[in-house]
């Protein structure tokens, strides 16, 4: 063997020596490195995690242990970005074999691609983890949450049930499921499974939201809100429940009650253009207009069309009292009260209709009136005739059905005719019927003129 060969062969030799002494160099530090690493993320200590863990990487950029605990720092720390960016290096290149725990990691992995709204590959890391552990209800919950996001619900319920299969007591599933029948209007199972999550946690407020939701939609309106009284007490939940507990009073008849709830409602508010605060506004205004308290109606209106100007029918309800700020007189007819407005209805009877008000009652849409024609010198000579006047300060048409009975009436009580005086309008089958019959109607442009007399503006 010649020099040069043999100078070859140790130059190999001594290359291969190093890189043996180099690999048990590595592997004698880094394990004492992840050690230490692992101690300041328990100790809150994350920056010099993060120094460690990058230092080994500068050194070894392959090492997926390191890169996972770089991870859990940086996650620790708040910067979930970055945690991220170190996961899906660990999800694209590692092998699990016991350096760090697999379910930890899909589990960790699924909240990050969660929180960057990727449902799709979060869903993919809940699918392993209910093989990697099967019995954990956990895993199905969170496959179920994400099929529910992604429009899924026959898969979402099949899964919530799986959950509840292994663990019957499994309460989020409970009111993730009682919430999909409530959408499904199953709503005697739903208020079952409902009551079933109470009973477990009687202190998950949402729960109550959702089983007023459902006594709502039965009718059952005192339960309800009892029920949104209750879930008030969550905050994610109060404005909702002040809204709902509102919305019951006003179909109850309550309207001051449902007021004061909406009032609550809106001052709670912490987004004047959410979906929320819209709606509570719009139900004040109608509880508002109900209670004849139209200028605060008409705020609200506003407020709501100054954020979203195509929100329900809230520029027709404009439309409709934007000649409260001309005509003082159709203000007063449509906002004084039920006293001052029976005198009102008795001044448009004098100087509109020329007839004088023998009877007069307040009704719920306005007021019912008997009236005569007024008396002149020869009135002893003339048999007086009696008229039926109704008047309305409703906001919807009136509709035929109401003519149809001012005709009835006229005819089996003798009257001379009937006379319906409205602040809104008539609609098309009700004007058809009164035509040729013992009724006149009178429309709001009409009732706008008689208010225009100089006796109404004195």
């Amino acid at each position: 063997m010649n020099t040069l060969t043999i100078i070859i062969i140790s130059a190999i030799a001594i290359a291969f020596i190093a890189s043996i002494l180099i690999m048990i160099l590595k592997n004698s530090t880094s394990p004492s490195k992840i050690v230490s690493i692992q101690k300041y993320i328990k100790d809150g200590k994350y920056q010099q995690a993060q120094k460690i863990a990058k230092s080994i990487l500068s050194k070894d950029a392959r090492n997926f242990v390191v890169h996972y605990w770089l991870g859990k720092a940086y996650f620790a720390d708040g910067k979930t970005e970055l945690a991220f960016m170190e996961y899906q290096t660990v999800n694209k290149n590692m092998v699990f074999n016991g350096d760090i725990s697999e379910v930890e990691f899909r589990k960790e992995m699924a909240i990050l691609y969660s929180k960057y709204n990727q449902t799709e590959e979060a869903l993919k890391e809940y699918l392993l983890l209910s093989k990697l552990d099967p019995r954990n209800s956990e895993n199905y919950y969170n496959i179920a949450k994400n099929y529910e996001t992604i429009g899924q619900l026959s898969l979402a319920m099949g899964f919530y049930q799986k959950a509840i299969k292994i663990n019957k007591n499994h309460g989020p599933s409970l009111t993730a499921m009682g919430h999909l029948l409530y959408q499904n209007k199953q709503y005697a199972d739903a208020k079952t499974v409902i009551e079933a999550s109470i009973k477990l946690n009687p202190e998950n407020y949402e729960n109550y939201y959702y089983l007023g939701k459902i006594l709502k939609s039965t009718k059952n309106l005192p339960a309800a809100v009892k029920a949104f009284e209750k879930s008030q007490r969550s905050p994610d939940f109060k404005q909702k429940s002040l809204i709902e507990r509102g919305s019951c009073l006003m179909l109850a008849g309550q309207t001051e009650q449902a007021i004061n709830e909406l009032e609550l409602a809106v001052k709670s508010s912490k987004d004047d253009s959410s979906a929320e605060t819209l709606f509570a506004r719009y139900l004040l205004a109608a509880c508002y207009e109900k209670n004849r308290k139209i200028e605060k109606a008409i705020d609200q209106w506003e407020r709501v069309f100054k954020i979203n100007n195509r929100y329900k029918d809230v520029v027709t309800k404009l439309n409709q009292y934007k000649d409260l700020q001309t005509n003082d007189g159709m203000k007063e007819y449509l906002t004084s009260s039920a006293v001052n407005f029976v005198e009102l209805c008795k001044k448009i009877t004098q100087y509109g209709i020329n007839l004088h008000c023998q009877k007069c009652e307040p009704t719920k849409y306005g007021c019912s009136m008997l009236a005569t024609e007024r008396k002149d010198d020869n009135w002893m000579n003339v048999r007086n005739q009696n008229y039926l006047i109704l008047f309305y300060r409703e906001n919807n048409p009136i509709e035929e059905s109401v003519i149809r009975k001012v005709v009835d009436t006229v005819k089996s009580q003798g009257y001379m005719k009937g006379i319906v005086i409205t602040s809104s309008s008539f609609t098309p089958a009700a004007v058809k019927y009164a035509e040729n019959r013992t009724v006149v109607l009178v429309t709001k442009d009409k009732l706008e003129n008689i208010l225009k007399k100089p006796q109404f503006n004195s």
